[in-house]
């Protein structure tokens, strides 16, 4: 976060991703190894149908770390001036159109159940329009978001 000036705020919002690119080739070259002994074994039993899915499971895996890594392409950039909030975001790597909205109008909601200790998603509410943010974040990091764009809206 940036607070170069009072009246200035901004915040780039991205998904947390735990797995770097040199873990994924560990973790996939474990994985395939696996697969590749768990074939032969399988082959030298007379059981080579199963070879096919071994190498099918490894595909698989590896396409839910494709998808995975696309997704962490995402990023939201709110940025909260003397006039106005502003709204950029980007789906895997594709920009959506920059919403501008009136800061003395817009509102912070953020849906909670406090009975059951549970923090559900955040939203910026103006003039009718309700944008949720952060949906990517962890709850406790939507609830210190809400309060920190609430004070910079003040």
């Amino acid at each position: 976060m940036e607070r170069s000036n009072p009246k200035n705020w901004v915040v780039t919002l991205t998904p947390y991703r735990s797995l770097s690119r040199r873990g994924f080739i560990a973790v996939m070259s474990l994985i395939g190894g696996l697969n590749f002994v768990a074939g032969i074994v399988f082959f030298a039993i007379g059981a080579w149908p199963v070879v096919g899915f071994c190498g099918l499971d490894v595909l698989l895996i590896w396409w839910a770390f494709h998808v995975n890594f696309a997704d962490a392409k995402r990023a939201e950039r709110i940025e909260i001036t003397e006039t106005e909030l502003l709204l950029d975001g980007h789906v895997k790597g594709q920009a959506f159109p920059q919403l501008r909205f009136n800061r003395h109008w817009v509102r912070v909601e953020l849906q909670e159940d406090e009975e059951r200790e549970l923090i559900g998603s955040l939203f910026l509410r103006s003039y009718g329009l309700c944008i949720e943010i952060g949906g990517f974040l962890a709850p406790d990091e939507r609830k210190a978001l809400a309060r920190e764009l609430r004070a910079a809206l003040v």
